[in-house]
Parts: C-alpha cells; sequence; structure tokens
C-alpha cells in the first residue's frame, strides 16, 4: 500500500515523525560511519541491503553494535534502525517516498541497480509529496561522483524530471577506516562492525537542496574536488603505498602496523605522500597549505599503526586493477604531477612495488582479478600494467 500524502513542516521535513534517513549498504562503513553518525544524532536509520540474515538480524533487534579500536575498545550500541531487502522494490521505493535525507554506500559495482531503485522511490516521492527535494549523500569513494550519479539516473527518470531541482547529490570523502573482520568476529555477531575513532564525514555544502542536518561529525566544504582529491592522493595513495612496500620489505608481514614498524618503510611512505601533497598544493593553492598537508600525512601515519585496528596488508592492497588505474591513487597522482610538471618518482616506485604485489588473506587467498593482472605482468611485463592499467606512457619511465 502507498503512503499517503502528508502536510510538510517547517523545517523542511516531511513530518513522519523522526526524521528518517534511508541508507543503501548495511556493511562496514554504513554501519560505522553513516549509520552509527545520523543514529547519534537523532535519526531513525532505514537500512537497504541485499544479504537477507543482516536485514533480518536487524529488524529482530533494531540496535547494532560498533567497536572502536583503540588502546582501549569502546563500544557504540547504535538504536533506532531496521531494515528493508533491496529486492522489495516497492517497499524501497515508499522508503525513499518519505525519507528527510538518502544515502549510498555499497561500491561502484552495485551503483547502477541501487540507482535505478532510488529512481523509482524519487517518482513515487514526487507524486505524494510534490516538489519537495532530496538530498542523496553519495559516501563512495569516487571522483566525481554527482555527475556519474546524476548520469546514471537520467536512465531511470522521464525526460521531463526536474532533477537538478529535486535531487541533491552530494559527494563525500571518506576517511575512516575499517578493517576486514575475522571469521570468529563475524560468527560472534553478524551485525557488529570494527572501526577506528575517527568520525568525520567531510560533504559537499554547496551541494544540499535542503538544510544541512545539524548532527556532529559532519563537515561541509566548499570546494569538494580538493577533498575528494587530498582523500584519493593521499590517504588512499599513503595507504597503499605501505601495503605495497611492505609487502616489498617481507611478505610475512600482515598488518600495516608490521610494516610501519621499520623505519625504512615508515620514512619512505611519509615521502611519498609528502610528494603527492606538493603535488595537491600546487593543484590546490587556495584550499591547502603545507603545514596543513604535513600535519594530516603525520596524523594518517598515526592512524595507520592503530595495532587495535588490526588493519591488514592485504585488506589495504588489494583491488590492483582499480588501485593501480589511471584515475586511482598512485597512477592518478602520477597524471596529475605530470599535468602539472612535478617530480613523481616515489609515487612511481609505489606503483612498481604495488605491480609486484601478491598478498593473501587469512585463508591464504587472493582476489581472481589480482591473480589475473600478476599473471598479466608476469608475461607482458611490467610495461603492460603502465599502458593498460595506468594509462601512461611508457617511454616516461625508461631509464
Amino acid at each position: 500500500m502507498l503512503i499517503k500524502r502528508k502536510k510538510l513542516d517547517n523545517n523542511s521535513h516531511l513530518g513522519y515523525g523522526r526524521p528518517r534517513i534511508v541508507l543503501f549498504g548495511a556493511g562496514k562503513i554504513g554501519r560505522s560511519f553513516i549509520g552509527q553518525l545520523f543514529s547519534r544524532g537523532g535519526y531513525e536509520v532505514v537500512f537497504v541491503d541485499v544479504f537477507k540474515p543482516v536485514i533480518d538480524e536487524m529488524n529482530r533487534r533494531h540496535s547494532y553494535n560498533v567497536v572502536i579500536k583503540s588502546e582501549q575498545d569502546e563500544v557504540l550500541n547504535i538504536k533506532n534502525v531496521r531494515g528493508v531487502l533491496a529486492v522489495d522494490t516497492l517497499a524501497v521505493a515508499n522508503e525513499i517516498a518519505k525519507a528527510d535525507i538518502v544515502a549510498i554506500s555499497i561500491g561502484q559495482q552495485g551503483l547502477p541497480s541501487a540507482i535505478s531503485l532510488i529512481a523509482k522511490g524519487l517518482l513515487l516521492r514526487k507524486k505524494i509529496a510534490g516538489n519537495f527535494p532530496l538530498d542523496i549523500i553519495i559516501a563512495e569513494n569516487l571522483r566525481n561522483a554527482a555527475d556519474y550519479f546524476k548520469n546514471e539516473l537520467k536512465k531511470s527518470l522521464p525526460a521531463d524530471y526536474p532533477i537538478d531541482k529535486l535531487v541533491g547529490l552530494v559527494e563525500t570523502s571518506i576517511g575512516k577506516m575499517v578493517p576486514i573482520m575475522l571469521k570468529k568476529d563475524m560468527e560472534a555477531d553478524i551485525l557488529q562492525v570494527f572501526a577506528e575513532p575517527y568520525n568525520n564525514l567531510i560533504l559537499h555544502k554547496l551541494a544540499f537542496k535542503n538544510p544541512i542536518p545539524a548532527i556532529e561529525g559532519l563537515s561541509p566544504k566548499e570546494n569538494m574536488k580538493a577533498w575528494v582529491d587530498r582523500k584519493l592522493f593521499i590517504h588512499n595513495l599513503g595507504h597503499a603505498t605501505t601495503a605495497y612496500l611492505g609487502y616489498k620489505y617481507n611478505p610475512d608481514f600482515v598488518f600495516l602496523y608490521e610494516a610501519l614498524a621499520v623505519q625504512e618503510i615508515k620514512n619512505s611512505v611519509r615521502e611519498t605522500m609528502l610528494q603527492a601533497a606538493d603535488i595537491l598544493l600546487k593543484k590546490y593553492p587556495d584550499e591547502f597549505t603545507l603545514e596543513a598537508l604535513t600535519g594530516h600525512t603525520d596524523d594518517l601515519i598515526s592512524r595507520f599503526q592503530n595495532r587495535a585496528l588490526g588493519d591488514t596488508i592485504y585488506r589495504v592492497g588489494c583491488d590492483l586493477k582499480r588501485k593501480l588505474s589511471a584515475e586511482d591513487r598512485l597512477a592518478g597522482a602520477i597524471h596529475l604531477a605530470l599535468e602539472l610538471g612535478l617530480p613523481y618518482d616515489k609515487i612511481r616506485d609505489a606503483f612498481f612495488a604495488g605491480c609486484a604485489f601478491k598478498a593473501t588473506d587469512e585463508a591464504g587467498n587472493r582476489l581472481k582479478d589480482d591473480i589475473d593482472f600478476s599473471n598479466k605482468v608476469e608475461e607482458y611485463g611490467i610495461e603492460w600494467a603502465l599502458a593498460e592499467i595506468a594509462e601512461l606512457d611508457i617511454k616516461l619511465f625508461r631509464n
């Protein structure tokens, strides 16, 4: 049954009681970060996910635990949550129609199907609430996310749907680190999730159609592209560099903190991140300072060394075809350095180390795509990775 139209109040709120966020993705970032922030900020959180066991358990408990991993663990009990299965398209559309805000954190592969679902909800919303806009927080580490999202939405919306008027596409920079959990931890509680203490969500201030939610932990920025690039070319770059140099130094290392305990690796990681910082400074001179980026680099390295988080070299380094691709953390920084005429030798060395990365998970497994990547490098040489994955001119890398 469709919901009945309700009168809107004076606070950009649809008037269905407690404000509500519909959150696509009940995964680690969804639960530990987005859901946690909004629940603690007074919202009901409605998760949409394909994994029935998680949705069923969430609807049974209406709460879950986030374990903040630091010197002394802290457990946050996140309340006022429930779930809807993504296959129940009518139920999902109804939730979107009466939502105060929507967020999505499912990974790039699942975006097209989720966006088509959101389009159905937008159409129903227009029938019920008229021209009341909806903001969608895109909690994905994806450059130009708003443009991508808009193009995908248009495929499922009528040509005359006023998307620019009714939909706010809010890009974010996701800096929270959530490790792969051990099997025993997942079996102990299907809903619990581990995360680091960092709890700051950077998002695009100018993209909102409604007032920005007054929630602790939201950090709106005007020049969002600069902050997305800071995340990609300092945080993600430094993360990957740690994994790749750590594996190169000792393939038996399991955790990031083991690699960073080696001063030589720690120094190289820092120098690589600061080389990327120089690139960002030239690209965005009005947004960042050397002092701020250096402080950010040192803070990140300290966070990477969080032993309680137990972040693994495998998790941080795997998915090579994506992480070594032309617009991602290492090759993307090299492309930008070439554009700006700046040095990139340390970033290049991290890229080369990534091409030799063969770390495994706790069961000794690798991703199928990573095996294929390694086989191609062994057969055709590193030139294949430069040309086909990173889209770089191999002549620039010949000594």
